[in-house]
């Protein structure tokens, strides 16, 4: 199982509660997870529930299924400004691949490293990019 990050990757789901999301397909113009990251492989997600100004951001674990699914194995930031499961309505739902701020590694404009490890695992994971 290796995580995987990869662009234009968006399903929707009609799921409720905090448990696995059950994917309902890719978004137009997107692609799927499983297509995307791959089954069992774990990636970065954001689940956001139109009109309800509730969403979740964290690691999860696609499976190839019928439906195909998400587990939500590790919770990074939420709506409610903490790190718990967000109790989602049966509303549908966003779920796509994102890449969280918390654990990105970039150069500001000045060229440092700013992340959220170390500056010296940061510049050398900068400079071997």
């Amino acid at each position: 199982m290796a995580l995987v990050i990869n662009d234009r990757v968006k399903e929707t789901s009609t799921t409720s509660g905090t448990g696995t999301l059950n994917l309902a397909g890719a978004s137009q113009d997107f692609i799927t997870f499983v297509s995307g990251i791959g089954s069992t492989n774990e990636t970065y997600y954001c689940i956001t529930e139109s009109g309800a100004n509730k969403f979740e951001v964290g690691r999860g674990t696609v499976t190839d299924a019928s439906p195909d699914t998400l587990s939500r194995d590790e919770v990074l930031s939420n709506s409610s400004g903490n790190t718990s499961k967000i109790n989602f309505g049966s509303a549908e739902k966003d779920v796509f691949c994102t890449q969280p701020a918390s654990k990105a590694i970039y150069k500001d404009a000045d060229g440092n490293a700013v992340g959220a490890a170390s500056n010296g695992f940061a510049i050398a994971m900068a400079i071997s990019l």
